[in-house]
């Protein structure tokens, strides 16, 4: 069966017929299985999108402690230290990356086929950004494994907790990065151009990469004003077996931001005709 064609129906055949919230969450359901089938259809893509944070930390990470030193890290090895920031790292490229699957629709005619289906508006919205949670949270996981012989001590529910708040932020990232495909459908250059300029300042003044403290003073600033800052802070904190202050500004961080992009998301979503 084709991938457009997944959800249109209740898998027993049956017409969807529930009202209202009813509804809206039976159209959720169907529209995540089908994008999830996308992903698990192409695992290839899935695994080569791992193979960039691994390079990170095999060749950048142990650069840290010589550069930067570990009081930077608050005494912990600059691996404790720089796998949270690489796992955010990784949500980040998926979930800024999400709208160009939808170009790619658009481009074909298969978007335009789904509106034409009794699924909800909002519902197409909201199962496409639930799609992204599941995938960035079993790439997280897998790296954390994989990094427990290289000295990363490994805290399960701490980082389960950790993989959580990010699968949250990443729902409104993703739907962010779906409303941009829309607006810019036609001009896929502009999608790529916004996409570019605020990945990496993000990414930057968070502390990712280096500690934002090493930074001059204006960079420290403007760093508080970025939501990124407190969801990376949150990660550390967490994957170092604690939980604090910095985890409960990280979780607020995630559901506002992801709240925010389901509201313009599903706004956007119900303004496009077919």
């Amino acid at each position: 069966m084709h991938a457009s064609s997944i959800d249109l129906a209740h898998p027993d055949g049956a017409a969807v017929t529930k009202p209202g919230l009813g509804k809206i969450v039976q159209d959720t359901r169907f529209v995540f299985w089908r994008e999830l089938l996308l992903v698990l259809r192409d695992p290839f893509s899935l695994v080569f999108s791992l193979l960039q944070p691994l390079i990170f930390l095999a060749l950048f990470g142990p650069l840290l402690g010589a550069a930067v030193g570990t009081e930077a890290f608050g005494g912990e090895s600059s691996l404790q230290w720089f796998l949270p920031g690489v796992v955010v790292m990784i949500s980040l490229f998926g979930t800024t990356m999400t709208g160009s699957n939808l170009q790619y629709e658009l481009m074909t005619g298969s978007y335009e086929r789904i509106l034409a289906t009794p699924l909800s508006r909002s519902s197409l919205m909201i199962g496409r950004a639930l799609k992204e949670w599941a995938p960035l949270v079993a790439q997280g996981l897998l790296i954390a494994l994989v990094c427990i012989p290289f000295g990363f001590v490994f805290y399960p529910l701490h980082v389960l907790l950790g993989l959580l708040i990010l699968g949250i932020f990443g729902i409104g990232i993703g739907a962010l990065s779906y409303t941009l495909a829309l607006i810019t459908q036609g001009t896929e250059w502009v999608f790529w151009g916004v996409q570019q300029t605020l990945l990496f300042p993000l990414m930057i003044l968070s502390g990712i990469m280096l500690p934002i403290e090493a930074g001059p003073g204006w960079m420290q600033v403007l760093s508080r004003y970025n939501p990124l800052t407190y969801l990376v802070n949150a990660e550390r904190e967490l994957f170092a077996g604690n939980i604090g202050t910095d985890v409960l500004w990280g979780l607020l961080a995630a559901v506002l931001t992801a709240a925010v992009g389901l509201a313009i998301g599903i706004r956007t979503t119900k303004k496009q005709t077919i």
